[in-house]
């Protein structure tokens, strides 16, 4: 733990930051950019509202000595961000940070994998929700194909980037694509989590019986592959892994909703355009922007940073229900 780190009112360290690039995406996610409401005529943020690559070089430089030591890259879609190449090469000369990485939908993975590695990032998480062309076309709510997704993956893994994939399993729509992107996995040695259908922002249409619990996930899986547990490998690591008994690699659930992980949370996220959010849940977050654009020191920042942390007691996940204040929607937050 760095001498500087700092711990909010649950004893929580500061130890991931995840910064949105952009709020743009090319995909209509039903459960995050619903094409409905994320339209031809939908108002993103304007340019000049959104954090520049020095912005963000200079916030992640101010946040180390708080103890952050993995910086994520997010969307949006990340890869849609010209330069983005240029952002990962600045990002990992930041002495302090251990892991450097991106969340994809792999659309750009393919033809970025390699400069993005040779820039120094770490690993991709490629976000795969189906392998069925018709599954997947309705939930990207493009008619975007798995096959240039897998495609991206096997450039990633061939260039050196650590490679996992989350899948969104949504009641009634693809918990019949588990067993097949498991023996994905298996086939390319990736990891594939699985991640309840949760109540993120407020046009997703989020109810409790979409939900496929993750216990119920494992079941599926421990059918056709006999499973057993791994320890987690840090405090506030929220995916529950499984190793295969026959040695076939690992897996994992990530259970916001019915094993919530609140109390182990060492996130902080930073929009688009630069507001600071202590949980994905949040009701609001704090205006970093005009901090960094304001003629403020690296200190002064700091120290504004260090403040929040210390008053954050967000456990959203474990009070639903008792709360249900508006929240900010997964595409600008970035997940």
């Amino acid at each position: 733990m760095s001498k500087d780190s700092i711990t909010d009112r649950f004893d929580r360290q500061a130890r991931d930051l995840r910064i949105s690039v952009t709020d743009r995406c090319n995909f209509r996610c039903r459960y995050c950019m619903p094409a409905d409401v994320f339209g031809p005529d939908y108002q993103f943020v304007p340019r000049e509202d959104i954090l520049s690559f020095e912005e963000i070089e200079r916030l992640v430089r101010i946040a180390v000595p708080m103890g952050i030591r993995k910086i994520r890259l997010t969307g949006g879609e990340p890869l849609l961000r010209r330069g983005i190449v240029q952002l990962v090469r600045s990002l990992s000369t930041v002495e302090g940070i251990e892991d450097l990485a991106v969340t994809t939908n792999g659309t750009r993975l393919g033809r970025n994998a390699e400069d993005l590695r040779a820039a120094g990032l770490d690993r991709v998480t490629v976000s795969l929700d189906a392998l069925d062309p018709d599954v997947f076309a309705r939930m990207n709510g493009v008619g975007a194909t798995a096959g240039r997704i897998v495609e991206g993956i096997r450039k990633a893994l061939a260039a050196g980037l650590g490679v996992k994939v989350n899948t969104v399993v949504q009641r009634g729509v693809n918990e019949g694509e588990i067993l097949p992107l498991v023996r994905l996995g298996r086939e390319l040695g990736v990891t594939v989590r699985f991640i309840e259908f949760m109540d993120v922002g407020e046009t997703n249409r989020w109810e409790m019986n979409q939900v496929v619990p993750a216990r119920e996930v494992r079941e599926r899986i421990e059918a056709e592959f006999p499973l057993e547990p791994v320890a987690r490998s840090y405090r506030g690591e929220v995916a529950q892994r499984f190793r295969f008994r026959d040695g076939g690699g690992e897996g994992g659930v990530i259970a916001s909703g019915t094993e919530p992980f609140c109390r182990d949370c060492t996130r902080l996220r930073v929009s688009a355009e630069g507001k600071l959010f202590t949980c994905l849940f949040a009701r609001q977050g704090h205006d970093l922007l005009g901090l960094l654009r304001s003629g403020e020191s690296d200190d002064a920042i700091r120290n504004a940073l260090a403040g929040i942390w210390r008053d954050r007691d967000d456990r959203y996940s474990e009070i639903r229900g008792q709360d249900s204040h508006p929240k900010p929607e997964m595409s600008y937050l970035g997940g």
